[in-house]
């Protein structure tokens, strides 16, 4: 792991982990592109890293209604539950899905499916999804409107992109807009719903991780890692809720389909 390897990848993160790109591809992909392959155990532990930066970006962007959301857990079981009660019991409920997922299944996808090539073929199906949802229904509903059930079915897209290639916003934004969603309401759902699960999985692997012995020059490369992708992510997030107000998703899915085949020209020649 270089310097510039380091910053390259911190990048790569802040940027694909919000928009609808698949983070775990993109990252795959630069390792087998430019080369970086890592001992196994440090390369996943780089990759927690950088999670930890956007999930500190994500935190940061929405401090405040974490905020409100926090006091209202008291009242997260009431009959009448404010609107951050009610929506941290939504976030309870979409969450459920990866947890078994997870649960169930990581060990496996970690073994089997971190590939080059389950990730271009990914890329494929959640291009294809978010053309759909672009051209099917009607999108006006917003977070306000979320019932139990669009939430476990979002949460059920959340799962599915433990998939890499397939994108945890790409995913959930898509089936929210299946759902009559709006765009920028879907996003704002998804980076909420995202927050437990990224949470649960970087403590997950760093407690695997946690008796590894790292140099002091490791250590700094993490460090940097993890700054930018919390600067990168936080601006994506800001940047990438304008732009979903007024834009349609098919500029992501003609650049996911563009990676998937470059991947597969790349896999083939090589």
């Amino acid at each position: 792991m270089t310097l510039p390897a380091a910053i390259l990848l911190g990048i790569i993160q802040g940027l694909t982990e919000f928009l609808p790109v698949s983070s775990s591809a993109h990252l795959i992909l630069a390792r087998f592109f430019f080369g970086w392959e890592a001992p196994a155990e440090l390369g996943l532990a780089f990759d927690v890293a950088l999670h930890i930066g956007t999930l500190a970006a994500i935190l940061a962007f929405f401090r405040v209604e974490l905020a409100s959301m926090t006091r209202s857990i008291p009242r997260i079981f009431s009959a009448e539950p404010d609107a951050s009660a009610r929506l941290s019991r939504l976030i309870a409920i979409g969450t459920i899905p990866i947890v078994l997922v997870g649960l169930l299944f990581t060990d496996a996808i970690e073994r089997y499916l971190r590939t080059p090539a389950v990730a271009a073929g990914a890329l494929v199906v959640g291009a294809l999804a978010m053309m759909a949802a672009e051209r099917l229904g009607q999108r006006t509903r917003t977070e306000a409107s979320v019932t139990w059930t669009d939430a476990l079915i979002i949460g059920c897209a959340q799962a599915s992109a433990l998939v890499p290639g397939i994108s945890r916003s790409g995913a959930t934004i898509a089936i929210g807009m299946f759902l009559g969603m709006r765009r920028d309401a879907a996003a704002r759902f998804t980076f909420l719903l995202s927050i437990p699960a990224v949470l649960a999985a970087a403590a997950k692997e760093s407690l695997e991780l946690r008796q590894m012995l790292l140099t002091d020059q490791v250590l700094i490369l993490f460090a940097i890692g993890i700054v930018v992708s919390g600067i990168v992510g936080y601006l994506t997030i800001k940047y990438f809720l304008r732009f979903l107000a007024g834009h349609r998703l098919d500029a992501f899915a003609y650049y996911r389909l563009l990676l998937a085949a470059a991947t597969v020209v790349w896999l083939w020649r090589y």
